[in-house]
């Protein structure tokens, strides 16, 4: 059973893509319009919603949780997770929101492998059309899409604007996690790997944010639900346990070194 909970900052293409992705895998599909839930939310904890900031986005979040446990509850079902690895590795999910499942399925997988799965996928599929809309969903900038559309009606937020690159992530992921790599060794590593394509200043500014996020967002890890464990490494609490309160000052400062 998939669930689409459209809200302020859903736009036409993507709501339009899952119902069509759904009919063409013959997936079961609901739909919950959630802004007036959200509104009713905002007055009872007096959030004003001309201000963009993090209460307006993770408020959304959290809806849709509370909306997908109970569905869950009265259909007998399951809340499977949508989280991959390095939306885990980064912490780029809500506390109480996305980081909330029955069960997390991707989570172990890279955000650059899921992308390169569908590209496969929507090559090797004899389904014309079902191939179109995989490669109209590669073509959409990822998003949570938590804030208000542009004028356009477009995306408005864009995650690799905001975080950069996320091959650049995973490749400081890999490296981090599964062989230890120091700040100042995945730097000298990730210049020579992607040569020319990024400057010094875009992969050190990215290799920032990612151990900024990657130590302040210990504390949802060490609370996520199961996961399987499709590749070699990951970050469940079986797999990766370090305290919560960590700070991230030594391995910034060998990077401003």
């Amino acid at each position: 059973l998939a669930v689409t909970m459209p809200c302020f900052g859903t736009t036409h293409r993507t709501r339009s893509n899952a119902e069509i992705l759904c009919d063409e895998l013959q997936v079961s599909f609901k739909e919950i319009d959630i802004a007036e839930t959200v509104h009713s939310h905002f007055r009872d904890i007096g959030q004003d919603e001309s201000v963009l900031d993090v209460t307006f986005e993770n408020g959304q979040a959290r809806v849709r949780t509370l909306e997908l446990m109970d569905t869950a509850n009265r259909t007998g079902g399951l809340v499977v997770g949508t989280g991959d690895l390095t939306e885990e590795a980064l912490g780029w999910c809500t506390f109480g929101g996305d980081a909330l499942a029955g069960y997390n399925v991707n989570v172990t997988v890279p955000k650059t492998a899921i992308r390169r799965i569908v590209a496969m996928l929507a090559e090797e599929s004899s389904d014309v059309a079902l191939s179109a809309i995989l490669r109209d969903i590669l073509d959409t900038p990822i998003s949570p899409e938590l804030l208000p559309l542009d004028e356009s009606g477009s995306i408005s937020q864009k995650t690799e604007e905001i975080l950069g690159d996320y091959e650049v992530h995973d490749f400081y992921l890999y490296y981090f996690v599964k062989y230890g790599f120091s700040p100042r060794k995945l730097l000298f590593y990730a210049q020579n790997a992607f040569d020319d394509r990024y400057t010094e200043e875009q992969l050190r500014n990215w290799l920032s944010t990612f151990l900024r996020r990657f130590v302040g967002g210990q504390f949802k890890r060490s609370v996520a639900p199961e996961a399987a464990s499709i590749t070699d490494f990951g970050l469940s609490a079986l797999e990766f346990s370090v305290p919560s309160d960590m700070s991230a000052r030594t391995l910034l400062r060998e990077l401003d070194r």
